[in-house]
């Protein structure tokens, strides 16, 4: 089915789904504050925002609450030996 012609209705239909709403999907979670550093990457919301561009939400949100989270869970980004020698 194209993405363009996708409908929940047809897909609910197309393999037999049942759409549980009643549950919590995500368990709860205590709240973490943002670091200084995220927080002002993220002051350039409104203009990822007005913006509209998928790539400028990447980059100005997105991203750095990737790296946000790569930092508190202390993991060293991996690179392939190509990007080693570069």
């Amino acid at each position: 089915m194209p993405y363009s012609q996708f409908t929940l209705s047809k897909a609910k239909k197309a393999f037999d789904l049942t759409i549980v709403e009643d549950s919590r999907f995500f368990p709860e979670i205590e709240f973490i504050s943002p670091s200084p550093r995220l927080a002002s990457e993220l002051e350039d919301l409104p203009w990822a925002i007005a913006v509209g561009s998928e790539k400028a939400r990447s980059e100005a949100i997105v991203y750095p609450m990737l790296q946000e989270v790569r930092r508190m869970l202390n993991v060293s980004p991996k690179y392939s030996k190509a990007e080693k020698s570069v």
